[in-house]
This record gives C-alpha cells, sequence and structure tokens, in this order.
C-alpha cells in the first residue's frame, strides 16, 4: 500500500499535470527511491463528499498559504513530498479545487500519531494538520481549480491497483485454505472431502479468476490510453467484495483455527477489508458505475 501511494496517488499526479520543472525535480527522486511521496485529500468532514472540504489555500504574493487538516495520509510519517488538494475559490466547491506538490520540508505540517488500524498496519497511516505552510506559486499542479478533476483521473489508476491488491489477498486466502483442507481431518477423512469445502473453494475460484481477468482489463485499457473509469471501478469493487468472500470464507474453513493470530487467514480479511474502503467506498464505486451506464446507454 505505501508503494501504490507513492506511485499511483503521488506520482502519476505529477507526471500527468506536472511542468516539466515540476517533474524533473520530483519524479526524478520519487523514481529512483530517493524520496517518498504520499496524497492528502480526505478531511475529517470530506471522505467520499470531496466538495466538503475545508482546508484552504490563499495566494499572497508568490506563494500560496495552505491552511486545515487531512486524514487517512498514506506514508504521512515517512513521506517527503505530499500531493496536497486544497480550495482556491471556495464559493465553487468541487470546482474552486487545486492540487499542491508540497515538501515536508516547507514547514507547516503537523504530523499526527500513527493510527492504530484494523489490517494493513504496517502502512504507515497518520492524520496532518496543515498550519500556515507556504507553497511556493510554482509549485501549483496543473491549472488552478482543476484539482478536483485530476483527483478523480489519480484515483482510477489508484482503482487498478488496490484491484490487484484485493486479488492478491483473496489468492493468498484460497492457496491456504487449499492446503489447510488438505491436511485437517475431520470424520476420519480431510475435509477437503466434504461437499461444503469444495463449494467454497470453487466459489473462490471462480470469483478470483473473474476479478483478476477484471483488474487486467482495466490496466490495459489504461495502458493503451482508452477511458477506463468505469472498468476501473468495476474492477475495484468486485475485486474488492471477493477478497472479502474469499477471507471470510478461509476463515470458516480454518475454523477456529482461523480466529487466531498464529494463522494468516485473519489478517487477509483485516487487510482485504481496506480495498472495501480506499481509494473510493463500495458505494462510490457504484456510484461511477451507474453514472458511466447512464451516460453510455
Amino acid at each position: 500500500l505505501a508503494m501504490a501511494a507513492h506511485i499511483s496517488l503521488c506520482a502519476t499526479p505529477i507526471y500527468l499535470f506536472g511542468t516539466e520543472e515540476q517533474k524533473k525535480k520530483y519524479l526524478v527522486p520519487l523514481a529512483k527511491g530517493e524520496s517518498l511521496g504520499s496524497f492528502c485529500l480526505s478531511e475529517p468532514g470530506s471522505g467520499s463528499d470531496a466538495g466538503a472540504a475545508k482546508t484552504m489555500a490563499v495566494l499572497k504574493g508568490d506563494h500560496y498559504v495552505l491552511n486545515g487538516s487531512k486524514l487517512w495520509v498514506t506514508n504521512g510519517g515517512v513521506a517527503d513530498y505530499f500531493v496536497v488538494f486544497a480550495k482556491t475559490d471556495p464559493e465553487r466547491g468541487v470546482h474552486g479545487m487545486s492540487a499542491f506538490i508540497v515538501e515536508k520540508a516547507f514547514g507547516g505540517l503537523n504530523i499526527g500519531k500513527k493510527e492504530d488500524k484494523l489490517g494493513v498496519r504496517a502502512s504507515d497511516t497518520r492524520p496532518i494538520s496543515i498550519e500556515d505552510c507556504h507553497v511556493p506559486r510554482e509549485n501549483l499542479l496543473g491549472v488552478e481549480n482543476e484539482g478536483f478533476k485530476q483527483a478523480l483521473v489519480t484515483l482510477d489508476g489508484g482503482r487498478v491497483g488496490i484491484g490487484a491488491m484485493a486479488v492478491g489477498l483473496a489468492q493468498a486466502a484460497m492457496e491456504k485454505s487449499v492446503a489447510y483442507s488438505k491436511e485437517r481431518e475431520a470424520f476420519g477423512r480431510p475435509i477437503s472431502h466434504f461437499q461444503a469445502i469444495k463449494w467454497m473453494l470453487a466459489d473462490m475460484a471462480t470469483e478470483i479468476h473473474a476479478a483478476r481477468l477484471m483488474v487486467f482489463h482495466a490496466a490495459r485499457l489504461r495502458d493503451a490510453g482508452k477511458p477506463y473509469t468505469k472498468e476501473a471501478a468495476m474492477a475495484k469493487l468486485f475485486a474488492s467484495e471477493a477478497a472479502m468472500r474469499a477471507t471470510k470464507n478461509a476463515i470458516q474453513i480454518f475454523g477456529g483455527y482461523g480466529y487466531v493470530k498464529d494463522y494468516p487467514v485473519e489478517r487477509y480479511w483485516r487487510d482485504a477489508k481496506l480495498t472495501t474502503i480506499g481509494e473510493g467506498t463500495s458505494e462510490v464505486q457504484r456510484l461511477v458505475i451507474s453514472r458511466k451506464i447512464l451516460e453510455e446507454l
């Protein structure tokens, strides 16, 4: 997840919308691994509703002065560069939001405590308070007031990555379940012989195969430079919810052992839950998909 935020959410918008000077200054160290990137969009009162964001950016001379707060910042405690979204024209709602490349070295970023999360616990997630952070005018990313559009394009790519993460978690859960079902015996034979277990494994395999193909399809469209917003949302939605079903069934197959941390399947379930929330909840994905269908048909 740290690398997904670093590449998809920080480096990608700089690559897509940044000036040549910004790319040379920031993309090179990001690509070399000399610096780590992050992405700041969500706020205490605005998760799915980005228009409710209250972080402000006021142009004063040759600097924008940013004030506000951000939540769920992946790599928050370890990043060097942050792509931060703030209102430059608050009267216009989401159409008055802009993106900025903010260096930790600028000052004004107060990094909060690391969140004690349910899953993906190795990922550094923190709140950030922004107080009079002076950002050079040349660090405006793209065009002023176009930040929300940039965020949507960025999140499309991120959803492909989250879909791939979900497929990996589901695959691991299935592989562990298959191995365990062959070893664990009940009523004188391995539990893999029982129809109830076979059906759970069959459902896992079928949904994982479908999810993987959906992720590949969305990635192929992206690589080809074709529209993929709907396909990315579909892949993320289906793969994340398939991962939740697969990891839940893995715990069921393991029985009591699935409920303790001596075995890995409980962690797969905890990690999989994030994929139904991050980069847009399942409910948001359904909104995106339905909107595209209504536009196309």
